[in-house]
């Protein structure tokens, strides 16, 4: 049986990506930090290794045995100590590319980001060599292009997906956030909303995973992935509002001036050394206020990636658990 290891394993799209696996017959190792977590993961198929690939030694042993590698762990934050961005981010995958080549794996697939596509402009039907490697709206931006970086500068194969804006059922990022705001001060609106984004079923990414890794495609290929169905913001938060039963606030604010807060606000965080996350920053204006598409025919073509479940199946598979459970 072909094993992988995935890092990350016990994440969002890990516990996902897990399932992907094995219920399409490999057997995986499910790589992390966090015992007790990792514990939770074990089954037929799934075995585990307690560590951290920002040790050389422990992602070196950990693969030892394994086929392929996932690397879908990461610190993944808008905001932190740029130290430990390079390290976790940048650092972390330079050890992954060398257990790959200790350990002769066959391919790594790197989850990177398209937040290194984010401006503060709008941005349709991007592709995947149209963004700025010096862009630093924020460290992890800075951490992924660098770590991409690493990749190419190595000597094995491997093939990066960009995934936008992942949910699912277990999200804890995306739609918690949108339904706290809603409930405390309404969700930031700019322009209308209508602004166009894509966001992605994190099954469908789990999907992509895989087929990046069993395609025979060229090492160093990139793939943005997405649901291919871009919507303007207010359309998307009115349909998950509806669906989990609640009313939509929005606070209209302006684009210009709110950019200018949130530099600000950023700058002071900076002096005074402050690490916990601003309320705003300049990529979460970014975000929420200019549009941003993703074009995946590259993946299509190449992966023959064709997302599984569409973004109103997965907004009532969400709305549904979230109703039955009430956890955000």
């Amino acid at each position: 049986m072909i094993k992988v290891l995935v890092t990350g394993a016990y994440g969002f799209l890990g516990k996902y990506l897990i399932e992907e696996l094995t219920g399409n017959g490999y057997s995986v190792i499910a790589f992390g930090r966090k015992k007790a977590e990792l514990d939770k993961l074990k089954r037929e198929n799934v075995e585990t290794f307690v560590g951290d690939f920002c040790d050389e030694e422990a992602i070196t042993e950990a693969s030892k045995g394994a086929d392929y590698i996932i690397h879908a762990g990461a610190l993944s934050t808008v905001w932190g100590k740029r130290d430990d961005f390079l390290k976790t981010n940048v650092d972390g995958t330079a050890n992954v590319i060398k257990a790959c080549r200790a350990n002769n794996i066959k391919k790594l697939v790197y989850v990177s980001s398209p937040s290194i596509y984010a401006t503060t402009r709008d941005r349709l039907n991007i592709t995947e060599d149209d963004y700025d490697e010096t862009n630093s709206l924020n460290y992890y931006i800075e951490s992924k292009i660098l770590a991409e970086k690493e990749l190419r500068a190595s000597d094995i194969p491997y093939v990066v997906i960009r995934p936008r804006g992942l949910f699912g059922i277990g999200d804890t990022s995306i739609i918690p956030r949108l339904i706290r705001a809603n409930r405390k001060i309404g969700i930031p609106l700019f322009n209308g909303g209508k602004n166009i984004v894509d966001i992605t079923c994190v099954e469908n990414v789990a999907l992509a995973l895989r087929l990046a890794m069993e395609k025979d495609v060229p090492s160093g290929s990139v793939y943005n992935i997405t649901n291919g169905e871009p919507r303007e913001f207010k359309s998307i938060l009115e349909e998950l509002f509806e669906q989990i039963g609640e009313s939509p606030k929005y606070l209209k604010l302006g684009l210009g001036f709110m950019l200018g807060v949130s530099s600000l606000i950023e700058f002071i965080f900076k002096l005074f050394r402050i690490y916990k996350e601003p309320m705003i920053t300049r990529y979460n204006i970014c975000t929420l206020g200019y549009s941003q598409t993703l074009n995946i025919e590259k993946a299509k073509e190449e992966l023959d990636y064709k997302p599984l479940i569409t973004l109103s199946e997965g907004i009532a598979k969400y709305a549904e658990d979230y109703k039955r459970n009430k956890v955000l």
